[in-house]
């Protein structure tokens, strides 16, 4: 058939214009992939390359070296040691439990670490190292090392661990450390990120804790890259972290060794106390415990055993214990009806054994009465009735007032753990959580450190070392952090009258050294050395009707948790004061039988910076005294000093 020429013609045209119009969109979109292309290639070069650099590179924290603790000599107290622990590779050990097999044979492996070591590898990808074994022992590493081709996968590593070489002598002062818990990490608002490193080491309780942010450090990190699965291939760089800072306390390591030792297995505490700078030269509890096995992982046979202990080993009993002061409060009201101008040392008050407030009979300690007694002779003999009828005078506001200037019902500022605030009552304390109104009766208890007023061993040493200098001296624990000093705790004038402080310190120095005194049998007879305290006896309980008529009412009769704690405070030297102590027997009787001998055996070894001379004790008390220094030199601790021993 035959075409027409214009009909040709016209076909042609459109075919051409189509064409045109097709290579023009195809030109389009071929320049609009070139300007993108260029776009992503050269203006967008840098930050793909960023994105891709991410995808291959990860950066992981190296963790810091733990600062270290020292005590006021330079003695290490808490060092940092090499923890071998041997690691495995599940998906280079092949069969994983035929490996562990055999490592089994060549090494002890604790069954509940490998417990939870199975457990990890079931729930991690199986290129991550899981440990089997840590604090393994240099010939456990030599071991596995030596027969590394029978054992595919595994491999000895080598970290730091935290060592307590004091043991337990610092165990309720520094504390200890361990494992990071789900249960720290919810008391963090935001938590650094160290802190999420698996068994990350931070501190628990005590110093270890409070001091945490100063002792942690800055961690370091390192460029690893990684393949698609998130295996590290090598390592590109790092950048080692800051150590944490290293701190030195104020406490002389074999002064505390000794008082820990002194206080034995009873239930209590000591505090001695330098009355120039307030620092802490000893602050014991007992019994106490080894801060080692709580690093280390404790059983939970031996934490039970911890816990259910009726002497409670865990507490911090010179900061977190508070107790009725007993007799050693007497000071406190003396001195705020001498401020008052209430009382002058010579007046005098009829003690016939009791008094009889309110309708209710307040008795003294001595049944039979004391007779007249003035300031100082109610203070070396205790005398109840002469402190009800100073109480009466003054009145509990003043009494509460002049308490918290001696540093009583105040949380001083020592970095350990559950530092108490005790109790130093007034009317509208009493009105404000009870809902009553204060009683005589309630008067008439505070004066003599009985009813609600309540005191730390800590809080005690303070209230001894004001008295001794005048000053508001305060306790300080840390003396230099990396070498910068801390500063002083020795405070400023309190602004009391100096002659009632000296009406105090004699009638306390007759406590100890005038024969009728209750701390006589405790006394130094060594010129330069001489103590001046006061004695305390505090009921835990009250004597029910049926015990006074049965006559049980003596201590020794009753089961140990009722019976009255023992109390003494003392500052020596008496005419020149360099310490200031405090001691607390839990349920251990009279003041003058249980505490006294403690506060004068470990006053004396602060005083001549070890064993003192037999010279300094009354010749009755020598052989007894000679016996219990070898017996004390034998049971004493030595320190496992291995390791760094800087300040």
């Amino acid at each position: 058939m035959r075409h027409n020429p214009r009909d040709l013609e016209k076909s042609h045209t459109i075919l051409t214009r189509r064409a045109m119009l097709l290579g023009g969109v195809q030109l389009a979109f071929v320049g609009a992939l070139g300007l993108r292309m260029r776009y992503l290639q050269l203006e967008q070069a840098d930050q793909f390359r960023l994105l891709a650099e991410e995808n291959r590179i990860n950066i992981r924290l190296i963790p810091p070296a733990r600062g270290e603790i020292f005590d006021r000599e330079g003695r290490v107290i808490a060092q940092n040691t090499p923890s071998y622990r041997i690691v495995i590779v599940p998906e280079d050990a092949g069969d994983v439990e035929q490996v562990i097999t055999r490592l089994g044979q060549l090494i002890e492996l604790d069954g509940e670490q490998l417990n939870r070591a199975m457990a990890e590898i079931k729930r991690s990808p199986p290129f991550l190292p899981v440990t089997v074994a840590e604090q393994v022992s240099w010939e456990d590493v030599s071991t596995v090392a030596v027969n590394a081709p029978a054992l595919p996968g595994v491999a000895p590593e080598v970290g730091l661990t935290r060592k307590y070489p004091r043991g337990s002598d610092f165990a309720h002062v520094v504390g200890y450390v361990g494992p990071v818990s789900d249960f720290d990490l919810s008391k963090l608002e935001n938590p650094d990120q160290l802190l999420r490193i698996p068994r990350f080491q931070i501190g628990k309780v005590g110093l270890e804790a409070k001091q945490e942010d100063q002792l942690r450090g800055k961690a370091g990190t390192k460029r690893v890259e990684v393949n698609a699965a998130g295996r590290v291939m090598r390592e590109l760089d790092r950048r080692e972290g800051e150590a944490g800072a290293d701190i030195q306390l104020t406490v002389d390591a074999e002064l505390q060794g000794y008082v820990q030792a002194r206080l034995g297995e009873e239930s209590a505490s000591a505090v001695i106390m330098d009355t120039d700078t307030g620092d802490l030269l000893a602050i014991a509890s007992a019994p106490t415990f080894d801060p080692n096995t709580f690093v280390r992982g404790i059983s939970s046979s031996d934490y039970k055993a911890l816990l259910d202990n009726t002497y409670r080993p865990l507490a911090s009993k010179s900061v977190q214990g508070v107790y009725p002061p007993g007799s050693t409060f007497k000071m406190i009201t003396a001195m705020a009806a001498l401020e008052e101008g209430l009382i002058g040392p010579d007046d005098t008050v009829y003690c016939p054994g009791h008094v009889d407030v309110s309708g209710r009979r307040f008795h003294c300690w001595k049944r039979a009465g004391h007779g007249w007694v003035d300031l100082q002779s109610s203070l070396k003999e205790s005398c109840d009735v002469y402190y009800y009828d100073l109480a009466l005078k003054v009145g509990q506001d003043k009494i509460a007032a002049m308490c918290e200037r001696f540093g009583l019902g105040v949380r001083h500022d020592v970095p350990m753990s559950a530092v108490a605030r005790g109790l130093a009552p007034d009317r509208a304390w009493k009105r404000r959580v009870h809902g009553q109104e204060w009683l005589v009766g309630d008067t008439v208890n505070a004066s003599i450190g009985q009813g609600f007023m309540l005191a730390s061993p800590l809080q005690l040493a303070v209230m001894t070392a004001r008295l001794a200098t005048g000053r508001s001296v305060s306790p300080r624990l840390v003396k230099s952090i990396n070498g910068v000093e801390q500063p002083s705790g020795a405070g400023q004038d309190m602004g009391l009258n100096e002659n009632n402080l000296r009406k105090m310190r004699r009638a306390m120095y007759a406590v100890t050294n005038d024969r009728r005194g209750t701390g006589y049998g405790s006394r130094s007879i060594e010129e330069g050395y001489r103590i001046a305290g006061k004695t305390g006896t505090s009921q835990v309980r009250n004597i029910t009707a049926a015990e006074r008529a049965s006559g049980v009412i003596r201590n020794e009769d009753l089961p140990w948790e009722r019976r009255d704690h023992a109390l003494f405070v003392n500052f020596a030297p008496a005419d020149n004061p360099r310490i200031a102590v405090s001691v607390i027997v839990e349920h251990g009787g009279g003041g003058s039988t249980a505490a006294a001998p403690i506060a004068r055996d470990i006053t004396l070894q602060a005083l001549y910076g070890g064993p003192p001379p037999l010279t300094a004790y009354p010749p009755k008390d020598r052989n007894r005294i000679e016996a219990q220094q070898e017996r004390l030199r034998n049971v004493m601790p030595l320190a496992d000093t291995e390791g760094s021993g800087r300040a």
